[in-house]
């Protein structure tokens, strides 16, 4: 059985989607990433066949929408994440993955693409079946999904760097070094700024999230992208 392992930060206000304000608060961004949060952790439950695994940083009870988040999380194996930059926290969940779950097979992905479906997860976990890794690349140049048949292979992330337009290049690049088969995944667009927000609410139309992105836009000074 797949586990499905969901990166995400507790959603608390001035810690998450800082790069959505302006034009958000703070806390219009961080109940934007709970809203995010809650969508992919419904699109995980509604998968068949797999386990799912939360690892996160920070703590639900500090966080907007943190009883609706903690009810969700209800039969989740929770860990924490541990390690200083992403990468080294990527590899690190996937690692722990490895010691809690020994010769399971791991799909990953973040709280930053709430247009998620159970069949697009179900399709990332076919595609991983007759190769070693998956990997969906994001439209700004990162990855919103990393698929590996060995979770313990995550280590070559320690050294990719994050959060840039290459770093679903350079983590290819590193897959492959360790000589590994990779497939590609759909390109999805995660939110990182407003925009993005508002290009994900359109096709997530029904979301959580597109539902806190209607109840913003009015609230959203002239000028801002309403």
């Amino acid at each position: 059985m797949t586990v499905l392992l969901v990166m995400a930060k507790a959603p608390v206000p001035g810690v998450v989607k800082t790069r959505l304000g302006p034009p958000a608060t703070p806390r219009q961004a961080a109940r934007l990433a709970a809203a995010a949060l809650l969508d992919t952790i419904d699109a995980v439950r509604a998968t068949p066949g797999v386990t799912a695994v939360l690892a996160l940083s920070g703590r639900i009870e500090d966080a907007e929408a943190g009883d609706e988040l903690s009810a969700a999380l209800v039969g989740w194996s929770v860990l924490p994440q541990r390690g200083g930059g992403l990468g080294e926290r990527l590899a690190n969940a996937h690692a722990d993955v490895a010691e809690s779950f020994p010769g399971r097979e791991v799909v990953q992905v973040g709280m930053d693409t709430p247009q998620l479906t159970p069949a697009r997860l179900r399709a990332a976990v076919r595609r991983l079946a007759p190769t070693d890794a998956v990997l969906g690349r994001a439209v700004d140049g990162g990855w919103w999904a990393l698929g590996l048949r060995d979770p313990r292979h995550a280590a070559a992330l320690r050294d990719v760097p994050m959060s840039t337009p290459e770093t679903a290049r350079h983590t290819w690049a590193a897959l492959v070094g360790r000589g590994l088969r990779v497939a590609p995944l759909p390109v999805l667009r995660d939110v990182d700024v407003w925009t993005d927000a508002l290009a994900v609410a359109a096709e997530a139309t029904g979301s959580r999230f597109a539902r806190q992105v209607a109840s913003i836009r009015p609230t959203l000074v002239p000028g801002g992208h309403r």
